[in-house]
């Protein structure tokens, strides 16, 4: 989950955000509290046979991808890349129920871990604390396809956790020719489908196709589009438009290409799409309601930044009508 021209092996950009929420959450608390007051809900955990809770309906449909999201990678979770304190932990959880979240989107393993999935205890409690606060958990994990089976290895891992969907991130371009990766990139999609079979949602985080078609063409020349519409359940596509430049650099008109460019490369109006903006840390509330704006006027399913670290307050009330997309029933 990376700015394309960054590769996997450099450090996500500054966490400017920090843990913010016990300090600053407050500043949009009567937002998600008047929000709340409009239908006042009486809801009652559900614990699971194991003793863990339950999560809320809808597990691995697609659900989950429809309405308000948050995304955590290792950098902010894990000891291994994050240090001995995390700077994302069980409070930040609470937090993202707090500020609307429906969805948090939790990277599991990472290239550089001998883990297929990294400290699993930690992430345990995590999903708990998730499914605890009526929150879905949708598993990512990023693939090298250079051994892809050790990538399948690992999104089975991932999805055989408590979680209630899973995403392939399909960014890396360590297969230098463009034609092999694609093979590679179909065959661990057909692999892990019969893994985890037909009635499981799966969803394809996707590079942007702004990036792809108009910035760097010659970056992934013949990106897979048409075979992952057919193969996914959702595209999640990486909208980031804090490090475009010029008439690129703006919340509304790249969100707004993104999912034209995808939708005409797929011929696939039905094509359901999650769009993720960002990088939080450079965006300003103006841009993330002009993804808002282009989010509702194309009938996207969902949306959401990346990331939960670098994200501020202001950013969440914005969004905050991206919750309506979910049905009160999902």
């Amino acid at each position: 989950m990376l700015p394309p021209a960054v590769t996997d092996e450099t450090a996500p950009p500054s966490a400017s955000g920090g843990v913010w929420w016990s300090a600053r959450w407050r500043l949009v608390a009567l937002v998600v509290a008047a929000v709340a007051a409009l239908a006042v809900v009486v809801a009652v955990e559900v614990i699971s046979p194991g003793g863990r809770p339950g999560a809320p309906p809808g597990s691995w449909t697609v659900v989950p991808h429809r309405g308000l999201g948050a995304w955590v990678d290792v950098y902010d979770w894990t000891e291994e890349f994050g240090g001995g304190s995390p700077s994302v932990d069980l409070a930040d959880i609470e937090a993202m129920a707090e500020a609307g979240v429906q969805t948090v989107y939790l990277q599991t393993s990472h290239r550089r871990s001998t883990a297929d999935v990294i400290e699993p205890e930690r992430l345990d409690a995590l999903i708990d604390e998730a499914h605890a606060n009526d929150m879905h958990v949708v598993a990512w994990y990023l693939p090298t396809f250079v051994n892809v089976d050790r990538d399948l290895r690992r999104l089975v891992a991932a999805a055989e956790l408590a979680v209630d969907g899973l995403g392939v991130d399909i960014e890396a371009i360590d297969v230098a020719d463009p034609a092999e990766r694609n093979e590679r990139v179909i065959d661990l999609t057909a692999r892990l489908r019969a893994a985890l079979g037909e009635d499981k949602t799966l969803a394809a985080i996707t590079l942007s196709s702004v990036h792809l078609q108009v910035v760097n063409p010659d970056y992934w020349p013949g990106y897979p589009w048409v075979e992952l519409a057919a193969s996914y359940d959702a595209i999640l596509p990486m909208a980031y438009w804090s490090i475009r430049r010029d008439d690129l650099r703006a919340g509304l008109r790249y969100v707004s290409e993104n999912i034209d460019r995808i939708r005409a490369a797929t011929g696939r109006e039905d094509l359901l799409i999650h769009a993720i903006g960002g990088i939080a840390d450079e965006a300003t509330v103006a841009d993330v309601e002009g993804m808002l704006v282009a989010i509702q006027d194309r009938g996207v399913i969902g949306g959401s930044l990346y990331d939960w670290n670098t994200s501020t307050p202001g950013q969440w009330a914005a969004l905050q009508p991206l919750r309506e997309l979910r049905a009160p029933s999902e």
